[in-house]
C-alpha cells in the first residue's frame, strides 16, 4: 500500500482546507472517513495538544503500516468567559447543537460587553503520527504536535459563509470582518488551523 495521509476527521470544511494546505506534499490526503476508519475515541484529555494526541493515536492503530495519521484538536477562547468553551468547543451546548444556535448562545453571554472585552482566539493543535520505521534508529520523532493561534474578537452577529463553526462570529481586526468572510485564501494563510498545518508540514518535509 503506497504511502497516505489520514486526517481524524468526517468535517468536509476542514478537509478542504487541510488539502489545500497540504497540496504540495504530493501525498494523497483522506479524512478518516474516507479510508473507512471509525474507531472509538474518547477525547478526555485536559489540553488540545493532549485531545489531538489521543485522536492521532487511536486512528493510527488501525490505519495502514505506511499511513502518516494527523489530528487536529481545536477551539474557541473568550476571554472574558474564562476562555470557554475551550477544549469544549465542538461539545458546547451538545455535539447536535447547530453552531447558528451555539454563536448565538456566545452573543447573549457577552450582551452589553464593549469590544475591549471581548478578545478571543482560536486554538489549534495537530498532532502526528508516523509509521513505526520512521523512528529509524531513534533519529526521528515518531509524534509530534504543532501549536497554531489567531487573536480576533467576539462580534454582535454572524457574519459571512465562507467558513463553519465559530467563524462567523469570530471577527480580526486586521480586515474589518469576520473569519467567515475572508477569502479561503487569506483565511488558510491567517487561521490558527492554516499556522499549525504550515508548521507540521515543514516538520514532515523534515522527517521523511
Amino acid at each position: 500500500m503506497s504511502r497516505r495521509i489520514l486526517f481524524a476527521t468526517g468535517n468536509e470544511g476542514k478537509m478542504k482546507e487541510v488539502r489545500m494546505i497540504l497540496e504540495d506534499l504530493e501525498i494523497p490526503v483522506l479524512s478518516m472517513k474516507e479510508a473507512g476508519l471509525d474507531p472509538d475515541i474518547v477525547e478526555d484529555g485536559s489540553s488540545f495538544e493532549e485531545n489531538a494526541l489521543i485522536k492521532a493515536r487511536a486512528v493510527a492503530a488501525c490505519a495502514g503500516p505506511q499511513d502518516i495519521v494527523l489530528a487536529d484538536d481545536s477551539g474557541l477562547e473568550i476571554d472574558y468567559l474564562n476562555q470557554e468553551p475551550g477544549i469544549y468547543s465542538a461539545r458546547y451546548m451538545g455535539e447536535d447543537t447547530s453552531y447558528r444556535i451555539k454563536n448565538a448562545n456566545l452573543i447573549e453571554r457577552l450582551s452589553g460587553v464593549p469590544k475591549e472585552q471581548r478578545t478571543a482566539r482560536f486554538v489549534c493543535a495537530i498532532a502526528a503520527v508516523l509509521p513505526e520505521e520512521e523512528n529509524g534508529a531513534g533519529e526521528k520523532e515518531r509524534e509530534f504536535v504543532c501549536r497554531g493561534t489567531i487573536e480576533g474578537y467576539i462580534g454582535w452577529e454572524e457574519r459571512g459563509s465562507n467558513g463553519f463553526g465559530y467563524d462567523p462570529i469570530f471577527y480580526v481586526d486586521e480586515y474589518g470582518c469576520s473569519t467567515a468572510e475572508l477569502p479561503s485564501e487569506t483565511k488558510n494563510r491567517i487561521s490558527h488551523r492554516g499556522k499549525a498545518l504550515r508548521l507540521c508540514k515543514e516538520r514532515l518535509k523534515e522527517l521523511l
